[in-house]
């Protein structure tokens, strides 16, 4: 997905957030909204929106010397989220249709998104919680989306954020765990998952984690690591947690399946949906063997 106008006001505002989680230091504060705007009059707009992210992710962190500016709400939002996890297994062990349940928590988890909203309050993830268990399911395709697992015989998950990584388990759950690989981010960018939060949220135990090798908040395959793109290419269904993954993959010819809830006006027109709605759907781009041999 390339970036539209829209986005610029966004690098600015999240380059101002980044570096009030990082210091108080006003100086650098203006830095970090000089430097964005010296970013911004450059752009190549057709890039995708996550590609300008890493650029102003990488000056906040050069500006202020700290590698991980969100590590402590990542932290608040990991112990907050493993808090819930007995409660919402509970919900989906008692549920009727437990893999749909699964889907609408997993998709209540992208709440915790701190590239779009950095003043979350652990009150409103509850009432996410709550909101997507009771929503009309618009825009999840969960009967294509088993077919595609059923099918399956190399599952990628490509998790979002901390905190949500924890939501995504209870998915993981689900599914079959012994054909599914996890990837987190390679290092540190806004509240993106890491390694280290995918061990807290117990994944290591039930499935086999690896990293991508970017710091991008979003997966751009040519910025990753050569370990992590043979993954991608062997696996015949990726799932893709978040808006990221979603700006980054949706024009990528692959069996992937996008699970977001959506939070930005220009990602909603782009899907053609409202924001606020949940998301679990298949990528346009994907071409399958016989479309690809022109049958």
């Amino acid at each position: 997905m390339k970036i539209y106008l829209d986005c610029i006001p966004c690098f600015i505002r999240q380059a101002l957030e980044a570096a009030r989680h990082a210091t108080d230091d006003i100086r650098i504060h203006e830095q970090a909204v000089r430097g964005a705007i010296g970013l911004a009059i450059d752009l190549d707009m057709s890039q995708s929106p996550p590609k300008i992210g890493q650029q102003m992710h990488r000056l906040i962190r050069g500006l202020t010397g700290i590698e991980d500016p969100y590590h402590k709400v990542k932290q608040q939002f990991n112990n907050a989220a493993l808090k819930l996890y007995p409660k919402m297994r509970q919900l989906i062990i008692e549920s009727r249709n437990p893999i749909e349940t699964a889907v609408r928590l997993a998709i209540a988890g992208n709440i915790i998104d701190f590239g779009v909203k950095s003043q979350l309050q652990e009150r409103e993830l509850e009432e996410t919680i709550e909101m997507c268990l009771s929503e009309e399911l618009l825009n999840v395709h969960l009967d294509d989306f088993l077919a595609a697992v059923n099918e399956a015989e190399d599952i990628l998950y490509l998790a979002d954020n901390a905190g949500e990584i924890v939501f995504d388990r209870l998915l993981i759950e689900q599914l079959p765990v012994d054909i599914i690989t996890v990837a987190v981010k390679g290092s540190p960018v806004i509240n993106d998952a890491t390694m280290e939060d995918a061990v807290l949220a117990g994944l290591p135990k039930i499935v086999e984690v690896i990293d991508n090798g970017s710091d991008t908040p979003g997966t751009i395959l040519e910025g990753c690591s050569r370990s992590f793109r043979n993954h991608f290419e062997k696996a015949d269904l990726v799932i893709a947690k978040g808006q990221g993954n979603y700006e980054t993959l949706n024009n990528v010819n692959k069996n992937i399946f996008f699970l977001l809830k959506v939070k930005c006006p220009v990602i909603s027109r782009n899907i053609g949906c409202k924001a606020g709605e949940m998301i679990l759907q298949k990528t346009k781009a994907f071409k399958g063997a016989k479309e690809n041999a022109g049958i």
